[in-house]
């Protein structure tokens, strides 16, 4: 599934050096990780949630998923100091090629009244994140084992300097930018 780094060799990268008139071939930004993370509320209450959430996420990334925990007690939400309260995992190399293929191919076009993902989510540093509220837009998860349909932060870490820079990088790479 090598498919999209090759592509990024062959056409993402030249096209980059072309259009922002980079020096060197270092200066070209590139897709530095992808970080999945699952925000789990209700795991303080039952500790099973926390293991379910894993194994969905790691199915769907192809990776084990890690818990996160509190790092603030908070007494309104009935909160503590290193309770387990959500997952994440931090794709790179193959794997985060692979992942963004199943995100832009598969899972995105069954979101319903997809009309684009918003081109305007960029933090100002060049990376991007997505949202998504359901965790069976991807093909590896089954509706029947699903306990509580989850939404997922996915962000897009890259070596850009700008949002420009990323935006383009991201679209030649495949990604479904909504027009404006």
């Amino acid at each position: 599934m090598a498919r999209l780094r090759d592509m990024y060799k062959s056409e993402v990268a030249p096209a980059l050096m072309k259009k922002f008139e980079y020096k060197s071939v270092m200066q070209i930004p590139k897709l530095d990780k992808i970080v999945i993370n699952v925000g789990t509320g209700d795991a303080k209450d039952n500790s099973k949630v926390i293991d379910s959430v894993i194994a969905e996420i790691s199915a769907i990334s192809g990776q084990k998923a890690v818990p996160t925990y509190a790092r603030k007690s908070v007494a309104n939400f009935k909160l503590r100091e290193g309770m387990k309260i959500g997952v994440k995992v931090t794709l790179r190399g193959d794997r985060m090629y692979e992942f963004v293929d199943r995100l832009y191919n598969f899972a995105l076009p069954r979101v319903r009244d997809f009309k684009g993902i918003n081109p305007n989510a960029f933090d100002g540093r060049g990376n991007y994140s997505l949202g998504l509220k359901e965790q069976l837009l991807f093909p590896e998860i089954e509706y029947d084992k699903v306990e509580k349909i989850r939404g997922m932060d996915i962000c897009f870490v890259t070596t850009a300097n700008t949002d420009e820079e990323a935006r383009e990088l991201l679209r030649l790479m495949g990604a479904p930018f909504a027009k404006n």
